[in-house]
């Protein structure tokens, strides 16, 4: 009987090539599987949550060599179909411990923030928009003060006595040179009286002659207006600063030279702070009166006289007129006046400047 002869074991070339053959065939089933992966996620909608931009890192790799390379390249979210057993270096043996399966469901990463690094803002944002700069408010304006006083230094307070007090009387008449001017300078001289005359600047220089004997009889002057316009606190500036000016000029020319202008008293009295200031200014003191009989009205010659006597104290400023219309009633009331006067006691003054 023929002796029994076991086949020779292949030579170790030939398990070699055994080897690698089982290994590529491995490595093509993992490739297999991978794209249909690939191929299945596409199909499948993303899920809502926030993905980092960077992908997240592979999971670990099985002790399968091959395989485990191929599946970290799958990309994030795609199924995992499971590994085949893996052929071990020395051929097929147990099957090796599969990979670790990764889920369907992306793997978490740490959320990066949506607001742009204030350094390195992100593409895409667009950046915030500097803040606006705040104005510098401009400084308040400030609220001018009173004027100062006038630059000729007389006050504009308006006067309302004499210069020197006491007992004593400033007599004062307005609206002139009128007819009456030469018959009351005639009772003034009999009686030593020194009066003050508030004249009209176109009257006075109409009639000079009669501004010159006022002036050398030792009266003083007034400025009353171009005009005498009426009501005279609603002229504008500039036209009263004309009648005050004006006035003060024609007064001083019909006068000669040596004229003094010393006050202004303003029509029916209508002062303001405004024509004040510009009789200031242009060396006038504002004048006005603490008796007032209205003799312009010609109330009657017992009328002026008795308002006179009632209303006079020592130091007072009477109104009269010498101009303006017929003043008879006021040179009959002035012949009674006088000597009334003289007999209380008053000395006669001019006003205060």
């Amino acid at each position: 009987m023929p002796e029994h002869t076991t086949s020779p074991r292949p030579p170790s070339s030939a398990r070699r090539r055994r080897r690698l053959v089982a290994g590529c065939v491995a490595v093509a089933a993992s490739l297999a599987l991978a794209a249909c992966g690939t191929a299945n996620g596409a199909l499948r909608p993303e899920p809502s949550t926030t993905v980092s931009d960077t992908a997240p890192p592979a999971p670990p790799a099985s002790s399968a060599g091959p395989s485990s390379a191929s599946s970290a390249g799958a990309p994030t979210g795609a199924p995992s179909g499971g590994a085949p057993a893996s052929v071990g270096p020395s051929g097929p043996g147990p099957a090796s411990k599969p990979a670790t399966p990764r889920s369907g469901t992306p793997q978490p990463s740490t959320p990066r923030s949506t607001a742009p690094s204030p350094a390195t803002p992100r593409s895409g944002t667009p950046k915030p928009p500097p803040p606006a700069s705040t104005p510098t408010p401009a400084p308040a304006a400030t609220t001018p003060g009173p004027p100062g006083p006038p630059a000729s230094g007389v006050s504009t307070a308006v006067v309302h006595s004499t210069a020197s007090g006491g007992r004593t009387v400033a007599l004062t008449f307005d609206d002139g040179p009128g007819r009456a001017t030469g018959e009351i300078l005639d009772l003034l001289a009999r009686y030593g009286v020194k009066a003050t005359f508030c004249q009209i600047g176109r009257q006075a220089a109409a009639d000079p002659a009669v501004v010159k004997r006022i002036r050398a009889a030792g009266h003083r002057l007034c400025d009353h207006s171009v005009n005498h316009p009426q009501p005279f606190a609603s002229l504008t500036h500039e036209k009263a600063v004309y009648e005050i000016s004006a006035a003060r000029d024609m007064i001083v020319q019909a006068g000669g030279p040596g004229t003094e202008v010393t006050w202004f008293r303003a029509p029916g009295g209508g002062f303001t702070a405004d024509n004040q200031r510009i009789a200031a200014d242009h060396g006038l003191r504002p004048l006005g009166w603490s008796v007032d009989p209205r003799d312009w009205s010609r109330p009657g010659v017992a009328s002026i006289v008795s308002t006179v006597q009632s209303q006079l104290r020592p130091g007072g400023v009477i109104l009269l007129h010498d101009g303006g219309g017929d003043r008879g009633q006021t040179v009959a009331a002035l012949k009674q006046l006088l000597p009334w006067l003289v007999a209380q006691g008053y000395r006669f003054d001019f006003p205060a400047r």
